[in-house]
């Protein structure tokens, strides 16, 4: 019927064939966003309708936690930036050297309720607060919780495996660097959880793809992975104080389970099968297994570099740890001059060692001499004066003496580290590894 005379308008015309008004229905204006589909808006409803209760817990026990540390730190707003080894040890921060010599196994646990600092603990806790519901929704809070603690642990054990020799981290090259450190230093954080909880969300939208609505396609699966290469390029950059093996491997092993793990579908009941209740209970009580050892070591001595080594009030490192990383950055970039002709990091690294503190006679003389390698490796990577000219064959005679005078030093510091040097711990062994390069 025609709106404006009220003549009969036949089926499918444009126009009215009386007063010629036009009858098509209106067209939508451009730019608007078409509604949600009905079964998106099903879906969607079904996963916001879930509790997601153990995110909650998991956020206020890290505030918790990170309000003990501060108590123990003395309530000064200046430790906020950064806390004490001291206390991140004390409270179960990962460190390689207790873990394998007095075998406090706990430690491959605790770290992923621990923090650093303010800024650490609100980056992940607000990570936890948009990333956790989603995952305890989908399959809810007793796989969630299993998945937090497996993927939290596996984190922290490949932190533990990446702590090699230079001469590894050298081999590997750019990968190496990315991955792997040389010092075995306080490690924690829930960023190994958090990437865990990407992972299951990431294979989840993959695997899931053909039953998911098409808004939930875009926000997981694929749609993670700007995320997820976005963290890694800032892994990257930030590579000298960021854990990437600990992101890594929270990553890999979130998406593993995720592969094995089916998820609660919309309108499935809500019971839970007693395999994952009785892993939920487990990891729970593995989590409160490992924080009554951490209670009972609580006062337990620091190791032995911790108490010999004073503290830099500012930097709160010890000086023995300045020393031989340090050490272990000029070893680095002379390694990479001599087999790479890579001269980039040689003067960040002769800067580094000329700002360490002392720690005796000897080691204050193998560092004035690793100094002078690094001034003559800098300057046989710069072209000769004007008028001068050098031959390729004199480039590699002057290298190659170079090479022999760093043997020479890499085997007085051994010596110097198989006696003076075991004041300062006997893991400091490791992080003296020989960093010798071969002759090409």
């Amino acid at each position: 019927m025609c709106r404006n005379c009220g003549a009969i308008v036949g089926a499918g015309a444009d126009q009215c064939a009386v007063c010629g008004t036009s009858v098509a229905s209106a067209q939508p204006r451009p730019g608007r966003l078409a509604p949600p589909d009905r079964e998106t808006l099903r879906f969607a409803r079904a996963i916001v309708d879930r509790p997601y209760k153990f995110t909650m817990i998991f956020l206020v026990a890290n505030f918790f936690l990170f309000l003990l540390m501060w108590q123990s730190s003395g309530m000064s707003f200046s430790v906020l930036g950064l806390f004490p080894y001291e206390v991140l040890l004390a409270y179960g921060a990962k460190l390689n050297a207790l873990i394998s010599e007095r075998h406090q196994w706990w430690r491959f646990v605790t770290p992923m309720f621990l923090h650093v600092n303010l800024l650490h603990l609100l980056v992940n806790m607000y990570c936890l607060w948009i990333v956790g519901p989603y995952v305890e929704k989908l399959y809810g809070s007793a796989k969630f919780v299993f998945f937090w603690v497996a993927s939290g642990t596996v984190a922290v054990t490949a932190s533990y495996l990446a702590v090699v020799s230079p001469e590894v981290v050298m081999k590997l090259g750019t990968l190496g660097r990315f991955i792997l450190k040389t010092q075995d230093e306080p490690s924690a954080g829930a960023s190994g959880a958090l990437f865990g909880l990407v992972g299951v969300l990431f294979v989840f939208g993959i695997k899931f793809r053909h039953e998911l609505p098409e808004g939930f396609k875009r926000a997981f699966g694929t749609g993670l992975l700007p995320m997820i290469m976005l963290n890694l390029f800032i892994g990257y950059v930030g590579r000298g104080f960021i854990d990437n093996a600990a992101h890594l491997g929270g990553l890999l092993s979130g998406g593993a389970l995720a592969l094995v793990v089916d998820y609660r579908r919309p309108g499935e009941r809500a019971g839970v099968a007693i395999v994952w209740r009785v892993l939920q209970y487990a990891a729970l009580a593995l989590v409160a297994v490992t924080f009554l050892m951490v209670a009972r070591h609580l006062n337990d001595p620091l190791p032995a570099p911790m108490r010999n080594g004073t503290v830099d009030p500012i930097g709160q490192t010890p000086n023995h740890l300045q020393y031989f990383t340090a050490v272990n950055e000029a070893q680095e970039a002379l390694s990479f001059f001599l087999v790479n002709n890579d001269a980039s990091s040689l003067g960040s690294a002769r800067e580094r060692l000329e700002s360490v503190p002392s720690l005796d006679e000897d080691a204050d003389k193998l560092r004035d001499r690793l100094r002078v390698h690094l001034a003559q490796a800098t300057t046989l990577s710069q072209p000769p004066g004007r008028g001068r000219q050098r031959s390729p064959q004199q480039f590699q005679q002057q290298k190659n003496e170079l090479i022999k005078e760093i043997n020479v030093w890499i085997m007085d510091y051994e010596r110097w580290v198989e006696t003076n040097g075991k004041k300062y711990g006997a893991f400091l062994k490791e992080n003296a590894t020989d960093a010798r390069s071969e002759e090409p």
